[in-house]
């Protein structure tokens, strides 16, 4: 125990490893997760060793995670200030305005402390940020001595890692398994409809299926006629649905130019779908094997969308406007928004800032990429671009507004998240600089948001036995009825009034609560994407939206 006490990195880091073994333990669909586990291990640790970690390191990991979650959130939670993701939009009022109401009902009716209060609303939202906002808050109220503080902030992880583990539970349960039957569709089946519809019609795969038969194909044809034609008018006979990728005489092998003719015995290479390039074959000559020397590659290539008239529109409307992808034999396969996948459906919108996977022959490739976007460059971070963010959102946050003779700032965590927001959102506008690969922006934003909790669990543990026995059967409670309420409201008003199909309702549900479990468990109930599509618009919302919920309750309580 004196080595933990006079070496507090290594107690620290040993909170992380056993933190996240337990989180990896699985009951049925519910797994506690890393955070939670984590907080769990340096409650009990903080309360047998009486650990002491300074008070700068949680400040420090806490402006990396919250910059971070906003940098990746901005494209997405600007995208969807617009008149389409209104219905969604209500879903996070309902939740923001449920749980608010809620913690406060909750703190008057059982003389809650400010501490405990907040992390009853930060565990049964599910929201760990609100653990940094709230505790950050309440280090600032004029009116309490130190040792209040450390008691007050010590509840805040208390109450939020019970309220957590009975509202996890419930939100996972309640849409994957509940929601369902409550709305009366089987989630599979209701998913594989509306995954059909959104296709046009075409039928769908499972996610271990492949097509037999790909639509863009490659094939060789022997010119049997001599008619002078060359390989512009061989393209535009076929209103540009097919492309001369390749053209083979005798030895040698020719750039297929527009105004090369065409002669006997040329090998062709045509590319397009497949239904073009069979009829494209029957005015040139028979097939033949393929040949060396006559073949192009299919290239794949990420392209950060940065046209403005591409934005907010549907890939289908998108091909549709440009023909280069029907005449080039080019597909959208994958949609990156942030760090989500998207399903690449006609119907998906796409938004400034999205990363697009193409798959198509190199040259027409190269003319859709000209258009809307830029080749994706995210293999290393900027530094100076997220340093110059970070502190920025510091400085943010030291700016007092007295409102009624209250102080009131956004502190270094509110501050960090809205310049995350912004340097996430204007980076996404102009590609060219400002690197955060989603892979390191997530990982910085998991360490960060790891270090902190441990940090908070080491230095609150000696308050929590005291507290679960004053409270230990409301925390419960309240982490249940704190997640029943605002879903049960969007539910029937998702539902009734604003006509949300059924899959992406419960993503979108999912994702008001920011629950990363809760979605998992509904994907893999539904074997589909598509709820992702409803939980990516509220993801982003509420991840903005509810951190902010923690000084707002402080200081409603506080004043």
């Amino acid at each position: 125990m004196g080595v933990l006490r006079d070496h507090p990195e290594l107690a620290l880091f040993l909170c992380l490893a056993a933190g996240y073994l337990l989180g990896k333990l699985r009951v049925g669909p519910i797994t506690l997760g890393g955070i939670c586990g984590t907080l769990i291990v340096s409650l009990l640790l903080g309360a047998w060793a009486h650990i002491e970690i300074s008070a700068d390191v949680k400040t420090i990991f806490f402006a990396l995670f919250i910059f971070a979650l906003g940098y990746l959130a901005g494209p997405q939670f600007f995208a969807n200030l617009n008149r389409k993701s209104m219905r969604f939009f209500a879903l996070c009022l309902i939740e923001l305005v449920s749980v608010l109401g809620l913690a406060y009902l909750l703190a008057k009716t059982f003389d809650l402390d400010v501490g405990t209060a907040s992390g009853i609303l930060a565990g049964a939202a599910t929201e760990s940020a609100v653990v940094g906002t709230a505790t950050e808050a309440i280090a600032k109220l004029p009116d309490l001595t130190a040792e209040q503080i450390t008691t007050y902030q010590g509840h805040v992880a208390t109450a939020y890692t019970v309220c957590y583990l009975f509202g996890l539970i419930t939100i996972v349960i309640y849409t994957s398994q509940i929601m369902p039957m409550l709305l009366r569709v089987s989630l599979r089946d209701a998913s594989r409809e509306l995954w059909e519809r959104m296709r046009g019609g075409g039928a769908s795969l499972e996610s271990d299926e492949r097509e037999a038969l790909p639509g863009l194909v490659g094939r060789t044809y022997l010119v049997t006629t001599a008619d002078g034609r060359t390989v512009g008018d061989l393209e535009t006979g076929f209103g540009g649905r097919v492309t001369v990728e390749a053209v083979k005489r005798g030895s040698r092998t020719l750039t297929p130019a527009p105004d090369l003719a065409l002669t006997l015995s040329d090998l062709v290479l045509i590319v397009g779908r497949r239904s073009n390039t069979i009829e494209a074959g029957r005015a040139i000559g028979p097939e033949t094997p393929g040949i060396p020397g006559v073949d192009t590659p299919l290239v794949t290539s990420q392209i950060a969308v940065t046209d403005r008239s591409v934005s907010g529109k549907t890939i289908d409307r998108i091909v549709h406007e440009h023909p280069e992808f029907a005449r080039s034999g080019v597909y959208v396969t994958d949609v990156l928004r942030g760090d989500q996948n998207l399903p690449a459906t006609p119907e998906t919108v796409i938004e400034r800032g999205d990363v697009v996977t193409l798959v198509g022959a190199r040259s027409g490739l190269n003319r859709i990429v000209a258009k809307i976007g830029t080749v994706a460059k995210n293999d290393s971070t900027d530094f100076v671009y997220l340093g110059l963010g970070i502190a920025a959102g510091s400085l943010l946050g030291q700016v007092v507004v007295r409102f009624g003779g209250v102080p009131l700032s956004l502190g270094t965590g509110g501050g960090c998240l809205v310049s995350g927001l912004l340097f996430g959102w204007f980076r996404s506008r102009r590609q060219t600089f400002g690197a955060f690969p989603p892979q390191a922006a997530t990982t910085i934003k998991d360490m960060g948001l790891a270090v902190f909790i441990a940090c908070t669990g080491l230095t609150s543990g000696p308050q929590a036995w005291p507290l679960l026995k004053e409270y230990g059967a409301l925390l419960p409670f309240a982490g249940i009825a704190m997640v029943l309420v605002p879903a049960t409201l969007s539910l029937v008003i998702g539902r009734k009034l604003l006509k949300i199909e059924p899959p992406l309702l419960i993503g979108a549900i999912a994702g008001q609560q920011c629950s990363t479990p809760a979605i998992t468990s509904v994907t893999q109930v539904a074997q589909s994407s598509v709820p992702m599509l409803g939980y990516t618009i509220t993801y982003a919302l509420s991840n903005f939206l509810l951190p902010l919920t923690g000084p707002i309750l402080v200081g409603i309580l506080g004043a």
